[in-house]
């Protein structure tokens, strides 16, 4: 784990490294009462006034630390994540740097000029125009009049919206905001970039020139500092990354180390979740003509196995019971994520699938969905999985299946294991 010196610009020099921001031992603490908080923020107003306010490491009646005691140095030219659950003090870290909040205790030292892509098109004002309001917003991340002058077609060229330019910003879309918003802040030639979850505005292809953009600043030099849920993101453009979790710094290291620790915590946090607020397994119809008795996994052998495991075959097998022989059968699978956003990596539906629906004859059965290769990423994930027949008549429906994907292959930064052969041939003419 990479720890910071007290002096992070001298031993920039001692050791040849160009450090262009450093976080020294910032602390952050909030209210939680309304009436509290406004008390406190008079006291400190005055204190700050008169010149008396002294750094304390003690929390007032109703104030928890949103940060602890966080170190941390960019050098010149790197790419660093942030990453952490919602509520680790990220975004709180971004704005103390960015300057809109000032920390309790610690020092932010910036070497050049900050803009940060935080809440792009929050600062607007939505009487103006757009081009008022792009004169007025690159003043304020620090160009002279003349700069902007100069970079100002260039700017709008790149948010693409010239035939708005000379309407008041309350008649733009929010997608026009945020691309006007993100080309103010990228044309300021900054030498720190702040970026909070900001890169999935507009389109496909403005979200194309967007990573461009920023490929061609850190080519020239710029520093970037990312929050980002997406694992991918953190490991595809971060060096290195910063863990926070509750307000403190769990980990400052290369940024596949820092992940791994994340999913780690994310996976055993989820489980303890899961023991602590058990779900009931099913809500079925006992008068249905089909149920589901059970859900269970196997192997490619047919075997009952505790996991599934990247990159190998398995089965999630549903064990029912007919009381009549049904034709026209379709079985829908639903399965989110638990140990990252909780979004959904697989909604299939077996109908849709061959055109075919299933014949379920009397008695007990086995349904089984067979995974040549899973291609799941190590992680805990939850099975919805429903029987029912057209016009979506449902017989039962097994809601909470919870299972683990064991590491079993190489998947690296890859979202899914995709099965694959490497092979030289010569060009066919």
């Amino acid at each position: 784990m990479a720890v910071i010196s007290s002096d992070p610009f001298t031993r920039a020099k001692d050791s040849g490294d160009d450090v262009i921001l450093a976080v020294e031992n910032i602390s952050k603490r909030f209210c939680r009462n309304l009436k509290y908080a406004y008390v406190y923020g008079l006291r400190d107003i005055g204190a700050e006034i008169l010149g008396i306010r002294q750094e304390s490491d003690k929390i007032r009646k109703h104030e928890f630390w949103a940060l602890r005691d966080i170190n941390f140095a960019v050098k010149r030219g790197e790419s660093i994540g942030l990453i952490g659950a919602n509520g680790s003090g990220k975004t709180t870290l971004l704005r103390i740097i960015g300057g809109l909040f000032k920390p309790d205790r610690g020092r932010v030292r910036i070497k050049g000029r900050v803009a940060a892509l935080i809440a792009l098109g929050a600062g607007f004002n939505p009487v103006l125009t757009g081009r008022e309001n792009v004169f007025i917003n690159m003043s304020i991340l620090g160009l002279s009049k003349r700069e902007i002058q100069k970079k100002f077609e260039e700017v709008i060229d790149f948010a693409d919206v010239w035939d708005a330019i000379d309407s008041p910003v309350r008649t733009y879309s929010s997608g026009m905001q945020a691309r006007l918003g993100f080309a103010c802040a990228i044309h300021t030639e900054p030498d720190i970039l702040l970026i909070d979850e900001v890169l999935s505005v507009g389109d496909a292809r403005f979200r194309a020139k967007c990573y461009r953009k920023l490929a061609d600043l850190r080519q020239n030099g710029t520093s970037f500092i990312l929050v980002s849920h997406s694992a991918n993101a953190v490991l595809n453009i971060c060096d290195t990354a910063v863990y926070l979790s509750k307000g403190q710094l769990i980990l400052w290291d290369n940024s596949q180390d820092v992940m791994q620790c994340y999913e780690a915590d994310l996976l055993a946090a989820s489980k303890q979740d899961l023991q602590q607020h058990p779900r009931p397994a099913k809500a079925n119809n006992p008068d249905s003509e089909l149920l589901i008795s059970s859900v269970v996994l196997r192997d490619g052998e047919d075997g009952s196995i505790p996991y599934l495991y990247s990159g190998q075959a398995g089965k999630i097998s549903l064990l029912c019971e007919a009381r009549r022989s049904l034709e026209n059968v379709n079985v829908s699978l639903v399965i989110r994520e638990l140990t990252g956003d909780n979004t959904t990596v697989l909604s299939l539906d077996s109908l849709r699938d061959d055109q075919i629906a299933l014949s379920v004859p009397m008695g007990q059965s086995e349904i089984q969905f067979v995974l040549p290769y899973c291609g799941l990423k190590p992680g805990l994930y939850n099975a919805k999985l429903c029987l029912n027949t057209k016009p979506y008549y449902v017989y039962d429906l097994y809601d909470h299946f919870r299972f683990e994907v064991k590491p079993g292959a190489s998947i690296v930064q890859s979202e899914y294991y995709q099965p694959r052969q490497w092979q030289v041939v010569s060009p066919k003419h």
